[in-house]
């Protein structure tokens, strides 16, 4: 299994923001404790159809030095249509 993170981009709340996903939630939760990142902090549905936790890039930075995979916005993209959950249904 594998974390991804793409590049931290988004501005939002004075800091720039970036996408930590997963190829299952397990392990997506499992990374994000690692992390120290809040459950509440979890993007999933049916709020959005992919699992993921939005980051900062300070967090990211640390992320990679966990062993995240760092990915180019194409490949996120892909990795969130791989990841997208339909029906609101988890998979595990």
């Amino acid at each position: 299994m594998a974390v991804y993170v793409d590049a931290a981009i988004w501005k939002w709340a004075g800091h720039r923001w970036c996408h930590l996903l997963a190829d299952n939630t397990d392990e997506l939760h499992r990374f994000a404790a690692e992390l120290g990142l809040r459950r509440s902090s979890y993007q999933g549905p049916p709020k959005t159809t992919a699992p993921h936790y939005d980051i900062t890039g300070f967090e990211r930075d640390r992320a990679v030095r966990l062993g995240a995979i760092e990915c180019s916005r194409e490949e996120i993209v892909a990795i969130f249509r791989r990841v997208r959950v339909p029906n609101g249904k988890v998979r595990r």
